[in-house]
């Protein structure tokens, strides 16, 4: 199937459009089928013969396609394809797969957690995005995970420590770091612990050193930006 170069990911609450290689739509696939691939997401010029209208929400690169995220502005579409039932139908465009994917939310849950002089522990790391910088202890979320007790187990397998959550309402934040239009979800929570610095025992090849820092030095130290929106807030 050939594919234009610049599509439209219109989406609105779970449902997406899909046409076939003539623009035609909206067309609905079917969950766990395989054969050819015939639909993908529109062109603009195809929205606008439609009669649809969008606010544009990110604009992102796959393998050269230009693809445009946008929320169309019409009535919700009971008759457009669920986004969910794309991504397992040979019938849809990698491309469209690929973006539905790449919407997704990635959830954080990141801790504050204060010692009794009002310092913030973090930790080095030694894997993943922010190697050889500090970040707050914490991590990505299983699926069926709530943040709260995500980020008391991120602490327990960085850190060895188990802490126990203030009544604090989590500092939430949304961003997107890249141009491959991926958003990151965070959940960033407060916690106090009176332990010994001897009970901190560190997960081997993940964190290489901690520090207790003030609310101050944190801010400017922290390579992350959830990291650094939530302290602001101590």
């Amino acid at each position: 199937m050939e594919h234009p170069d610049a599509v439209m990911y219109l989406e609105h609450d779970g449902k997406v459009m899909l046409v076939d290689s003539e623009g035609d739509g909206p067309q609905v696939p079917v969950m766990n089928s395989t054969g050819e691939t015939k639909y993908r997401f529109p062109t603009s010029t195809e929205v606008r013969a439609m009669g649809i209208e969008w606010d544009e929400k990110n604009i992102f690169d796959i393998l050269g396609i230009r693809v445009t995220k946008a929320h169309p502005l019409v009535e919700w579409p009971e008759h457009w394809a669920w986004k969910d039932d794309c991504i397992s139908d040979d019938a849809v465009h990698p491309i469209a797969r690929e973006s539905i994917y790449r919407s997704i939310h990635r959830l954080v849950s990141k801790v504050m957690i204060l010692n009794s002089e009002g310092k913030v522990l973090m930790g080095k790391i030694e894997r993943g995005h922010f190697v050889g910088h500090w970040t707050l202890p914490g991590g990505y979320m299983d699926h069926d995970e709530h943040p709260a007790i995500g980020c008391v187990r991120e602490t327990v397998e960085e850190m060895g420590i188990d802490i126990e959550l203030s009544d604090d309402e989590p500092i939430v934040t949304q961003r997107i770091f890249t141009d491959e239009g991926i958003s990151f979800v965070s959940f960033t929570y407060k916690a106090e612990w009176l332990g010994d610095n001897s009970q901190i025992k560190l997960k081997e090849n993940e964190i290489s050193d901690y520090a207790w820092l003030t609310p101050k030095d944190a801010i400017s130290t922290a390579v992350s930006g959830f990291d650094a929106a939530a302290l602001r807030h101590l």
